[in-house]
């Protein structure tokens, strides 16, 4: 996907560009809470950068390594990104619920509903684990 920083709205769906948005985390400035980093993370996935998803994902449970690579004919398709609840839950950690629907090839549209949580380490987020479904 081509994305302009100044003209292409962010694929997170808030009302900024690209550029004034998550475009500012995936050039390496700290997202100031979890919500704005699993925003960024889901604009992640929707550019394919594998490599910000791998450095914004907890050390302790990072997998080793991330393919965003789609089997042929089975194209990724995002649809949107709908953030239902962000709550800190203690001084350095917080949880996200979002519904993210995306559509894989000529298929039905899917929601994927996660309960996420994060931590911050040394004025980083980062993205710890899906603590279920929302």
């Amino acid at each position: 996907m081509q994305i302009s920083p100044t003209t292409t709205a962010c694929p997170c769906g808030r009302d900024l560009s690209y550029g004034a948005c998550c475009g500012r985390y995936h050039a390496g400035t700290a997202a100031p809470d979890a919500e704005a980093l699993m925003r960024s993370r889901y604009s992640a996935y929707v550019l394919k950068d594998a490599d910000y998803l791998r450095d914004s994902w907890h050390q302790d449970t990072r997998p080793e390594t991330l393919s965003l690579d789609d089997a042929p004919g089975q194209r990724t398709h995002w649809l949107g990104l709908s953030v239902k609840r962000h709550v800190v839950t203690g001084e350095d950690t917080a949880e996200v619920e979002f519904v993210a629907r995306y559509r894989i090839g000529g298929g039905s549209a899917v929601k994927m509903t996660e309960h996420s949580r994060f931590q911050r380490i040394d004025g980083r987020w980062y993205y710890l684990d899906a603590a279920g479904e929302a």
